[in-house]
């Protein structure tokens, strides 16, 4: 087998407090938070000097994890433009299936969010929606019907 499983998905962000309380608004569980500086993660990213803080959060399943990453140096490069359509070339959105997605969206506006688009119903299967969060981060909500 190739691979065993996808561990996580990592986000660079200015602001880790902020993006950290947005997705444990979400539902995510924090693992911690660490330093991260020294030969070996410059060997792996491939930059040098890195000195950074990280956090590690995963879904209450245990499945999924998200990892963030705030640069103190280097400084991070942002991305053009900064709030990207959903048609940009790149990662644009992590998914979450979640059981009350209009209260996910009250819950996560508190913490800055906006809807993209609409929250929509597609057939009988889903309700969906894209919401922005902090730092332009999207997240797919989708609520199962049936």
């Amino acid at each position: 087998m190739a691979i065993q499983r996808m561990d996580n998905v990592l986000i660079v962000v200015d602001d880790l407090d902020a993006v950290i309380s947005f997705f444990v608004e979400l539902g995510m569980e924090l693992e911690g938070k660490a330093p991260i500086e020294g030969r070996w993660v410059e060997r792996v990213i491939g930059i040098d000097d890195v000195r950074q803080d990280i956090a590690m959060l995963r879904t209450p399943d245990g499945h999924g994890r998200i990892e963030l990453a705030m640069f103190h140096t280097p400084k991070a490069i942002s991305a053009e433009p900064k709030d990207a359509p959903a048609n940009t070339l790149g990662i644009r959105r992590i998914m979450f299936a979640v059981d009350d997605i209009e209260d996910v969206v009250a819950r996560l506006r508190t913490h800055g969010a906006e809807l993209v688009g609409e929250l929509a119903q597609y057939e009988d299967s889903y309700r969906l929606c894209y919401v922005r969060g902090p730092e332009g981060i999207i997240v797919g909500l989708a609520e199962q019907l049936s």
